[in-house]
């Protein structure tokens, strides 16, 4: 029984299906700011973030990427597209969906124009999420 407990307690799960800086979007349920700003936020703590989505969400990741650029906030590290199955809700089969994952890194400059941000806000951010 103790070696059971030993391999339980040591036990190493591999593979990616968490990742703490690791943006799952929607198209739906949040506004698109919500997720520059959530990027924003995991950029600070981890200094990359993985954008994520499936199907329709696309378009709202590579907004969320384009604006995050074009702002001077993060460079692009990675770009991954696959495919996955997903068993539909409603007809009971499976369908496929695109899916696009997309690794952002922190700029040079980003310290500095979080800074700025904040300050423009009124000082009240320390830049702790």
């Amino acid at each position: 029984m103790e070696e059971i407990t030993d391999g339980v307690n040591n036990i190493n799960i591999s593979g990616d299906s968490y990742k703490k800086n690791r943006i799952q979007v929607s198209n739906t349920k949040k506004p698109l700011f919500f997720y520059v700003s959530l990027a924003k936020r995991y950029m600070q703590q981890h200094d990359e973030v993985e954008l994520s989505a499936l199907g329709m969400a696309i378009s709202t990741v590579v907004s969320v990427a384009e604006i995050l650029k074009n702002n001077g906030f993060a460079i692009e590290k990675k770009i991954m597209t696959s495919t996955v199955e997903i068993k539909d809700e409603f007809r009971g089969r499976l369908i496929t969906k695109a899916k696009l994952e997309i690794v952002l890194g922190k700029t040079d400059k980003f310290d500095e124009l979080m800074a700025a941000a904040a300050e423009a806000r009124g000082g009240d951010d320390d830049g702790q999420g």
